[in-house]
C-alpha cells in the first residue's frame, strides 16, 4: 500500500513540477531570443543609417570602418549594397552574391525588414540572417544584411535552463521527501496495525499498536488495542482451560490408578472383570489427556508459524519413513498386521522436522494398524506429488463411507461402527466404560479412529483427536491431510508437505 500512495504522490509531484518547470523553461528562451534579436536590429538600424549617409555623400569610408570593427569584433558578416545592389560593404566572410544574403537583400530593397523566426533553444547553432533597408520612409537608398551568430545566445540560454532544471530537481527531491514523510505517516499505522491483525487472528498475543497517524487511525489504533486485549484474554483462558485441566488432572489419575492397583490382590475372583474395565478406562482416560495436550501445543505451533516463517527447517522424509518402519513393524507383526514400506525408497525433502513428521506418520500408522483389522496389509511409502513432499500409508481394511471421510479429522469423532457392542455379552456386569462406549467418549492414543465394519467390537480404542493434531502439524508447515478411499477397499491417507530444494526432481 505504501509504494501505491507513493506512486501516486510521486507522479502528482512530477506533473506539479512539470507544469511549473516547462512554461518557464520556454518563457526564458523566448526571453534571451528576444533580447538577442532586438541587439541585432539596433546594430542594423545603426548600420542602415550609415548606409544612408554614405549613399547621400558618397563617402563610404566611416561605414567600411565601422562595418569591420563590428565584424572584429563579433565575428558576425555585414553586407552592405545600393540600391542597384553594388556592395559597398562586405564583412566576416559574407557576400552579396550568397543566394540566402541575396534573398534578404531583395526584401530590403523592396523596403521590407527581415528578422528570423521561432525561438532559440540551448542545442542551436550556426547563424541566423537579419535585413533592414536604408533610408527614410518609402525612399530606399540601400539594404544591410547581418548575419549573426547563435552561439552566445544560446549558451546563455543553457545557462538558464540549468539554473531552472536544477532548481526544479531541489523542489522535486522535496517534494519527494514530503511525500515519504506524509506516507510514512499514514500508512506505518496501518502496517502495524495489521501486522497486529495477523497475529490476532493466528491466536497469538499481538503486540501493542502504537498510536499515530491521523487522528482517525490513532482512534481507531485504540480501539483495537482494547478489542485484542479482550480476545486475547479469552483465547488464553481457553488454551489454559484446556492445558490446566489435562495437566491437573494427572496427580488425581496416577493416585487414582495407584489405588485401584492396590485393591488387585484384595479383590474375589468374580470382580476380575469389573476390575479390568476399570483400569481400561483409566488408560483412556489418560491417553485423552495426553492427545488434549499434544493438540493445544499442535495449535499453538500453527498460529506462531501462520505470523511468522520460523526457522528454515528441513527432514528428508526417505529417512523418516525408514525409522517409522522400524519402530511400527514388530507392533504390527504383533497386532496380526503386515506392515511394508518401499526398501529404496526416493529422496524427499520436506520443509518441516523430523519429529514433526515422525509425529504424522505415528498418527497415520496407528489408525491404520488399529482399525485395518488382522490379516490386513499397511503400505508406507513416500513420494513427490508436484511441489509437494507426500509421505503415504495406505491399508486394504474396510475403509469409510463417503459421508465418514468429511468427518474424520473433526475433533472426537469416530466412526459409529467403533461403538457396536458385542452381542455375545449378555452380563449384568455393565461397566462405566461400556457406558461411555455407547455415548462415543471413549478413547486412545493418537487415533483419528475409523472403521466401516460393524464387526469391530467397543474395545477399539481412539480418542477422536489422532488425526485433528496431524491436520494441525501439516497446516503449521503449510501442509494438509488427504484422506482417500483405496481401491479396491481400505483408506489411503496421504500427509502433504512442501517440497525443499534437493530430492527427486
Amino acid at each position: 500500500m505504501r509504494t501505491r500512495v507513493q506512486a501516486v504522490l510521486l507522479m502528482f509531484v512530477v506533473l506539479a513540477v512539470a507544469a511549473f518547470a516547462v512554461p518557464l523553461l520556454l518563457f526564458t528562451a523566448s526571453d534571451r531570443t528576444q533580447e538577442w534579436a532586438l541587439a541585432r536590429s539596433s546594430d542594423l538600424d545603426r548600420f542602415a543609417s550609415l548606409a544612408d549617409q554614405a549613399a547621400a555623400t558618397g563617402d563610404t569610408s566611416a561605414l567600411t570602418a565601422e562595418a569591420r570593427r563590428y565584424t572584429q569584433l563579433y565575428g558576425e558578416g555585414l553586407v552592405v549594397t545600393d540600391t542597384r545592389r553594388r556592395p559597398l560593404v562586405e564583412t566576416g566572410g559574407a557576400r552579396a552574391g550568397e543566394p540566402a544574403v541575396a534573398r534578404l537583400l531583395d526584401a530590403a530593397l523592396r523596403n521590407q525588414t527581415a528578422h528570423p523566426s521561432g525561438a532559440l533553444r540551448p542545442w542551436s547553432h550556426g547563424q541566423r540572417g537579419f535585413a533592414e533597408p536604408a533610408g527614410s520612409g518609402t525612399r530606399v537608398s540601400g539594404a544591410v544584411v547581418l548575419r549573426a551568430s547563435v552561439g552566445t545566445a544560446a549558451h546563455d540560454i543553457a545557462r538558464r535552463w540549468a539554473a531552472v532544471l536544477a532548481g526544479t530537481a531541489l523542489v522535486a527531491v522535496a517534494c519527494t521527501v514530503l511525500a515519504r514523510a506524509a506516507t510514512g505517516w499514514v500508512v506505518s499505522p496501518l502496517r502495524r496495525l495489521d501486522r497486529a491483525v495477523g497475529q490476532l487472528a493466528a491466536g497469538l498475543p499481538p503486540e501493542q499498536t502504537r498510536a499515530g497517524g491521523p487522528p482517525e487511525l490513532r482512534q481507531l489504533a485504540t480501539g483495537f488495542n482494547r478489542m485484542a486485549g479482550t480476545v486475547t484474554a479469552a483465547l488464553e483462558q481457553q488454551r489454559r482451560l484446556v492445558a490446566d485441566t489435562s495437566h491437573q488432572m494427572r496427580n488425581p489419575m496416577a493416585a487414582l490408578r495407584l489405588r485401584v492397583d492396590a485393591l488387585d490382590p484384595h479383590l474375589p475372583a468374580s470382580a476380575g472383570r469389573t476390575y479390568t474395565a476399570v483400569t481400561t478406562e483409566l488408560d483412556r482416560l489418560e491417553t485423552l489427556l495426553d492427545d488434549l495436550l499434544a493438540l493445544a501445543a499442535a495449535e499453538h505451533r500453527a498460529g506462531e508459524l501462520a505470523v511468522t516463517d520460523g526457522p528454515d527447517v528441513r527432514c528428508e522424509v526417505a529417512a523418516v519413513v525408514a525409522r517409522e518402519y522400524g519402530r511400527w513393524e514388530p507392533l504390527a507383526r504383533r497386532a496380526g498386521v503386515r506392515l511394508t514400506a518401499d526398501d529404496a525408497p526416493p529422496p524427499v525433502v520436506a520443509l518441516c522436522t523430523d519429529g514433526e513428521l515422525a509425529q504424522v506418520a505415528d498418527v497415520l500408522l496407528d489408525n491404520a494398524i488399529k482399525y485395518a483389522g488382522r490379516g490386513a496389509t499397511v503400505t508406507l511409502d513416500c513420494g513427490t506429488d508436484g511441489g509437494w513432499a507426500v509421505l503415504t500409508v495406505t491399508d486394504d481394511g474396510p475403509g469409510l463411507s463417503q459421508a465418514e471421510l468429511a468427518l474424520a479429522t473433526t475433533r472426537f469423532w469416530r466412526s459409529e461402527a467403533n461403538f457396536a457392542t458385542d452381542e455375545t455379552d449378555t452380563t449384568d456386569e455393565t461397566t462405566a466404560s461400556d457406558a461411555m462406549d455407547e455415548t462415543g467418549m471413549t478413547g486412545a492414543s493418537g487415533a483419528a479412529d475409523r472403521t466401516g465394519a460393524m464387526n469391530r467390537t467397543n474395545t477399539t480404542k481412539g480418542t477422536g483427536l489422532g488425526l485433528a493434531i496431524a491436520e494441525q502439524l501439516l497446516v503449521a508447515r503449510g501442509g494438509r491431510l488427504e484422506l482417500t478411499l483405496a481401491h479396491p477397499n481400505g483408506l489411503r491417507a496421504r500427509a502433504l508437505l512442501p517440497r525443499g530444494r534437493g530430492g527427486t526432481r
